[in-house]
């Protein structure tokens, strides 16, 4: 029994948790600080040991972190080494269609899973947008809306891994109900960003020769390590060994697609090291495991059965628990991890997850996270085009409402 009630408990911990959120600390010790707040609140003193020594034991907490580790640092290393650039530019040098090389630069860019990494495609958008005459908050928005299209669908994105671990259902299953939620996202945002704008081939400069060969070869070099990385988690899938069940699948994936990095960039050792001392990497990290605690710790206190008896008497909806809350979260903590890890936290011992509840809280947090004032890409974004976020909303919000409404239709219908 714990020292309080399980709801004041719950209660306290969540104000503790927007208090540390309105302070902007880091979400790693957010997740964990809290955690242990409840824990202090809500659980006998010799439980607390014993929950955080069953999460810190558990394989699949250890691999998901380790993998996320490994996620950050081929991000950095990416960065580093330049390979993204080279990446990027190929890229533009063989799509001629401006509005295509649009929506397809940032999405390549979002492959790195970097806090406001919009800022790193946002001077190639405006280069190319240019070309269209787009005005700035149309830019805003295209790189905002296309950098966020590749997520929901990519293997070794940090939150899809989390979110596959902490409801117990793997990767694949959930990017299947998502492949048609980012067609529709990628539909929305290429007919909301280029309405009524005319079309421009895209001229290559008279100074730079442009081989077909020599630029498909630098693409496919440089996005080599992703490209391994992808196949290699999809093969372990493949092989019925069950490693995906304790998260082992994307971590030697990771670990393949550092591999590849390194040979392709000829990487120096201290080049390789500049990533360890940055903080960001390890926060990260930290937060993944701030993820499990969390639940873990929700799970010991009962919080769970706070909210059984108001879904088992039909006085609260399913689908709004599984929607209004890890949207809101996402929405307000700006980290669809927080959404998703609190979100799946809550729900865990009134309901047992399936693909389809997975996947609708998974797109009900993306998505307010995607479209808060909170989410640095959208802050970052809006001041490099030097446009207000009320000029953004302008774009961003019937976008977030049709492809929220996609998800709700698959959860329903599919």
């Amino acid at each position: 029994m714990g020292f309080i009630d399980p709801s004041i408990a719950v209660v306290a911990s969540f104000c503790f948790l927007g208090v540390m959120l309105y302070k902007r600390v880091n979400l790693g010790i957010t997740l964990n600080a809290t955690a242990l707040f409840l824990a202090l609140l809500s659980l006998e003193w010799h439980e607390i040991p014993n929950v955080i020594f069953k999460t810190t034991a558990d394989l699949l907490t250890i691999s998901v972190v380790l993998a996320t580790f490994g996620i950050m640092l081929l991000s950095q290393l990416y960065k580093e080494t330049g390979v993204i650039n080279r990446l990027s530019e190929s890229l533009s040098r063989i799509i001629k269609n401006s509005k295509v090389v649009l929506s397809v630069l940032p999405a390549v860019i979002g492959f790195l899973p970097v806090a406001g990494g919009a800022l790193m495609s946002a001077p190639l958008v405006d280069s190319e947008a240019e070309k269209l005459k787009l005005e700035p908050e149309k830019k805003a928005y295209v790189n905002l809306w296309f950098r966020h299209t590749i997520f929901p669908v990519y293997p070794i994105s940090q939150l899809l891994i989390t979110t596959a671990a902490l409801t117990e259902i793997a990767i694949f299953s959930i990017i299947l109900r998502q492949i048609p939620v980012v067609i529709v996202m990628i539909a929305v945002g290429y007919i909301v960003g280029f309405w009524k704008v005319s079309n421009v081939k895209n001229r290559i400069n008279s100074n730079v020769k442009s081989e077909p060969n020599s630029d498909l070869h630098d693409f496919f070099t440089a996005f080599s390590p992703i490209l391994a990385t992808i196949v290699v988690v999809i093969c372990l899938g493949l092989v019925g060994l069950d490693l995906s069940k304790n998260g082992f699948d994307v971590l030697i994936a990771t670990f393949v697609g550092l591999a590849v990095l390194i040979m392709i960039s000829k990487l120096s050792l201290q080049v390789f090291a500049k990533p360890f001392k940055n903080w960001g990497i390890y926060g990260v990290a930290l937060a993944a495991y701030g993820a499990f605690l969390l639940r873990n710790t929700m799970v010991a206190a009962g919080i769970s059965d706070l909210l059984k008896a108001f879904v088992t008497n039909g006085s609260v909806d399913i689908v709004l628990l599984l929607t209004v809350v890890p949207g809101i979260l996402g929405f307000l903590t700006g980290s669809p991890l927080a959404g998703v890890s609190i979100s799946v936290s809550i729900l865990a011992g009134i309901m047992t997850f399936s693909p389809e509840t997975a996947a609708l809280i998974y797109m009900s947090a993306y998505l307010g996270y995607v479209v808060a004032p909170t989410h640095l890409c959208f802050t970052f974004t809006a001041d490099y085009f030097k446009c207000s976020l009320g000029k953004v909303y302008k774009y961003v919000v019937p976008s977030f409402l049709i492809t929220f409404m996609t998800a709700l239709l698959i959860y329903f219908l599919v």
